[in-house]
């Protein structure tokens, strides 16, 4: 064991750990979660990245010596290469702005230097967080620097995920392309189209959803490094924050700028509605395919059965034979808890007073949960839904042929009265709208034929 204190008193922690005392507190005052830092090993690597280039202005400003801050950077890499994450213990969520995570970082940096020239644990007075690490720093620009670094990162492993989804849809689109079925508005039947049309229109709209995405990426490369405590880059030498955001962007190869005025970006969350709000528009129409992959698939005697989706698992522990559409469902409920985040954020973002937001934690651990949710149920749609869906083509078309709605092709033939009356008949009597039209006489058997043929009810033709 060994002893660390802070100005609220001396603690003891276990030799073999890399976190001082000031994480220690953290652990103890904020059980909320259960779910630490570590959880998104992203944020660690950009907590890494950041003090890294920090180190490295200070040492090119003159105000750390070599040594130490190789020792820093050392460490940094060290994190950066995968180790010591587990040591970054402090719950995601946690009073303070964020400072507990700051300082866990910063207390692992340093005993992992000290421990790379040599010395025990918490020889601070050789190697010390706040002096050293922190040099030139607040918790207030570190924090916010590393959680759009971090973020950055969890969206483009999210709009990969996406691209692929929406690949496996357009590729339905071409297999079903041939697959005549009847379209639906309001649960009702409308007029005919295909499968592959259908699915076409899932992959474009995702498509748009990745676009908005990239679009709230780019938000967050603006950073506020060298802000310090509220902006006015109190404690950094001269030129220091342009020098940090050079290094980082160096370090990180993204394309990150400094803010032009770093008083607005530290308290400023609006980066982080943006793309909350861009979640939002993704988890929104993405519950909408898979209502619409479990509807289609219904059934299967008793419902719509277009399409069947593969078959997973036993759905009833009293219903024999009885298959559940549970990757759409599941799905469905990633995408509520990506709304109920967002409202989260939009409260968080709101509460932000003067020259700071302290809930900037609830931001982040709201933002990684969505984003990575999101990012799991899209490659669970693809793997082991989407892949697998197979069309029930002779179903689908029995479907349209002994529909109402095809009569609607006929609108400019005949007139929409006489069409309705139709409709009307076959609707009381259950009958074929086809036949009633042929027992009228309308329609000359070849004008028939050719109206409600199955390349003219996939790709209608205008005929008066």
């Amino acid at each position: 064991m060994r002893i660390e204190k802070d100005f609220l008193g001396s603690r003891e922690l276990p030799d073999d750990v890399y976190y001082g005392v000031q994480t220690l507190r953290g652990l103890e005052n904020f059980r909320i979660t259960d779910v630490p830092i570590s959880r998104t090993p992203s944020l660690i690597r950009a907590l890494a990245q950041v003090k890294k280039a920090c180190a490295l202005a200070n040492r090119d400003c003159g105000v750390l010596e070599d040594r130490i801050a190789e020792a820093i950077i050392h460490a940094c890499d060290r994190i950066l290469a995968g180790e010591l994450h587990d040591q970054f213990v402090v719950d995601s969520i946690q009073g303070g702005a964020g400072t507990s995570t700051n300082m866990n970082a910063n207390e692992v940096i340093a005993n992992a230097a000290l421990e790379h020239l040599g010395y025990e644990k918490g020889r601070y007075d050789l190697v010390h967080p706040n002096d050293h690490v922190n040099l030139s720093q607040s918790t207030n620009d570190v924090y916010p620097t590393a959680f759009r670094i971090a973020v950055h990162h969890e969206i483009a492993a999210l709009l990969a995920a996406l691209e692929q989804l929406q690949d496996a849809f357009r590729h339905k689109g071409v297999e079903f392309a041939r697959v005549l079925k009847m379209g639906r508005t309001q649960l009702q039947d409308a007029v005919p189209m295909t499968l592959g049309q259908e699915f076409d229109a899932f992959a474009v709209t995702i498509g748009e959803d990745v676009r908005r995405l990239q679009e709230a990426q780019r938000l967050v490369t603006e950073i506020n490094i060298g802000a310090t405590a509220i902006g006015t880059s109190i404690n950094a030498p001269e030129g220091y924050p342009a020098i940090a955001a050079a290094y980082l962007a160096s370090i990180t190869e993204l394309p990150l700028t400094l803010s032009e005025n770093l008083v607005e970006a530290t308290w400023d969350t609006g980066a982080y509605v943006q793309i909350s709000g861009v979640l939002k528009r993704v988890a929104v129409k993405l519950s909408k395919i898979c209502n619409d992959l479990r509807l289609l698939s219904s059934g299967p005697r008793t419902g719509f059965n277009e399409i069947n989706l593969p078959r997973l698992q036993p759905g009833s522990s009293i219903m024999p034979g009885k298959v559940n559409p549970v990757i759409p469902e599941v799905v469905n409920q990633v995408c509520f808890l990506v709304l109920g985040n967002d409202v989260t954020i939009s409260f968080a973002a709101e509460a932000g007073q003067l020259q700071l937001n302290v809930m900037e934690p609830v931001i982040a651990h709201c933002l990684f949960e969505s984003i990575e949710t999101m990012r799991r149920a899209c490659l669970t749609l693809r793997e082991k839904c989407v892949d697998g869906i197979t069309a029930n083509e002779d179903r689908s078309r029995e479907l349209v042929m002994n529909s109402i709605g095809i009569v609607t092709a006929l609108n400019p033939i005949l007139g929409y009265d006489v069409c309705a009356s139709i409709a009307k008949e076959a609707i009381e009597t259950g009958g074929n709208v086809i036949d009633i039209v042929r027992q009228r006489g309308l329609l000359s058997e070849e004008r028939v034929q050719e109206i409600f043929s199955l390349e003219n009810l996939m790709n209608p033709k205008f005929f008066r």
